[in-house]
């Protein structure tokens, strides 16, 4: 199935994170997060998918303007590479930072449930707050789109560490 432009951003807007891990992303080592999307049929009243699986986060990785010069222009003529060199002189103090995921669908476990979603959600808050793992998260999405909603969670997850896996590489003269 081909999904459109508006298919992705109904799955960003409609995307709810309802508890969110209390870790962000380690700044020295890969980081596994599980998860547990909640999402309602479209086509069914009071059918609601539940899928639990995890999201693996590399360690991030700094980028000087030099490495991110390398690993972009890969192919690119004289002329971009010229520009890329300019760039890097006058960006001599920029540093990007590098995230990445594996999402494993061997992983997924699927569930429906024939309950209404708001029912489904308040039970499984409460199984959180007894058996609470620090890496685990609910969240409320669109079943159609769903590998969007988990992507939509990576992203907030990187936003949320940012600042945390920055201040580290400070702190230790990294950066």
């Amino acid at each position: 199935m081909v999904f459109s432009e508006s298919d992705f951003q109904y799955a960003i807007e409609n995307t709810r994170v309802i508890i969110p891990p209390e870790r962000v992303i380690a700044t020295f080592g890969p980081t596994t997060f599980r998860f547990i999307l909640v999402s309602e049929l479209m086509d069914r009243v009071n059918c609601i998918r539940i899928r639990k699986g995890r999201v693996e986060a590399d360690r991030p990785q700094i980028l000087s303007p030099y490495h991110l010069k390398q690993v972009l222009l890969e192919g690119f003529s004289e002329e971009a590479k010229g520009f890329s060199s300019w760039l890097l002189q006058q960006s001599a103090n920029l540093t990007f930072l590098r995230y990445g995921f594996h999402f494993r669908k061997t992983d997924l476990l699927e569930e429906i449930v024939h309950e209404p979603i708001g029912e489904v959600i308040k039970q499984l808050a409460a199984r959180f707050q007894e058996d609470r793992d620090p890496l685990y998260s609910l969240i409320e999405g669109v079943d159609d789109t769903w590998e969007v909603c988990v992507l939509k969670f990576a992203m907030d997850l990187i936003r949320q560490s940012a600042p945390d896996n920055v201040g580290e590489w400070r702190r230790r003269g990294l950066l």
